[in-house]
């Protein structure tokens, strides 16, 4: 006896679907998250790394755009003949150790150099020789290193009027720097500077000029006298009034002044190098003064000279 078979019925049953009972909406929210991680992850590198490797971060984004706009000519560091091609030696293992190396260094001279504001600032406060003399003695560091400036005063002047000839107070603070500027290997510069009031003493050939350059190297005599080691000098200057502390009023006593700089390791290598070719730093006088970028006044307050104009320079 035969069975008559009937069709055969198949049940599909769709998993998923709309609503909230999806599960798609799992998968974009994951990804939502993993892209967060990540944005996260990279500000916290950027928040530790240091402004040199951030400036080659930067540097590594911007090479193929670079190489995009000249128009596929070489660029960059590469050593490869093909237009932006090749190993960058910045990015091989001898130039991290470099970029290391360098980072490092940096980081070590700027320590020096703030522990030697410290100290100065604390001999300052804590010296009798130098407390009364505190408003004279301005104290910064600025993108060239540490530089200290010793500026005159209406009521105490540094130099006889006119004259290259140190007054007794600016020797002592002088003689009382020297030894401690030992202390760093970093090398110095020192310049000279007067107010605005024009030289005049009848000999045209002798004005503001000379007289700071004259200025800087008696103030480069009393720190070697001192005890600060000869060769601790690389550039004396005169720089005349060209550069005012207290640039509303040319005349404040206050652009009368002698500036030391501490240099930092890569001001002093430009120096060196700029130096290479045209001999040892040495004193400089009106009329081959070497071109020098005027340093920074940032952090300097200044008070402007309300007195009557003194016989300045």
């Amino acid at each position: 006896m035969s069975a008559e078979k009937g069709p055969i019925v198949v049940k599909r049953i769709s998993k998923g679907g709309g609503g909230h009972h999806g599960g798609g909406w799992k998968i974009a929210y994951a990804d939502f998250m993993t892209a967060m991680m990540a944005f996260f992850l990279v500000m916290w590198l950027l928040s530790n790394a240091s402004p040199k490797q951030r400036e080659g971060i930067a540097e590594h984004f911007r090479m193929p755009l670079k190489v995009a706009m000249n128009g596929g000519e070489k660029s960059g560091t590469s050593a490869s003949v093909i237009p932006g091609g090749g190993m960058d030696p910045t990015t091989s293992v001898e130039g991290e150790v470099r970029l290391a190396q360098a980072d490092a260094e940096d980081t070590a001279d700027a320590d020096r150099l703030e522990s030697m504001k410290k100290r100065l600032d604390d001999l300052i406060e804590s010296s009798p020789v130098f407390k009364q003399f505190r408003s004279q003695i301005l104290i910064d560091i600025t993108t060239e290193g540490l530089r200290l400036q010793i500026v005159d005063n209406e009521n105490r002047p540094m130099f006889d009027l006119a004259s290259a000839r140190l007054l007794p107070h600016v020797r002592v603070i002088l003689r009382e720097i020297g030894p401690v500027l030992n202390d760093l290997p970093n090398r110095i510069t020192l310049s000279g500077h007067t107010d605005a009031i024009v030289y005049t003493n009848g000999d045209r050939s002798y004005g503001n000029w000379e007289l700071s350059a004259d200025r800087a190297n008696a103030s480069r005599r009393e720190l070697v006298m001192g005890g600060m080691a000869e060769d601790k000098v690389l550039r004396v200057v005169g720089l005349a009034d060209s550069q005012h502390l207290d640039k509303a009023e040319p005349r404040n006593p206050i652009n009368r002044r002698i500036s030391i700089v501490v240099l930092n390791h890569r001001t002093q290598q430009q120096i060196e190098r700029e130096n290479s070719g045209g001999g040892a730093a040495g004193t400089t006088r009106a009329g081959r003064l070497p071109r020098v970028a005027p340093p920074p006044t940032d952090n300097v307050k200044v008070t402007a000279y309300k007195g009557p104009a003194l016989a300045g320079n």
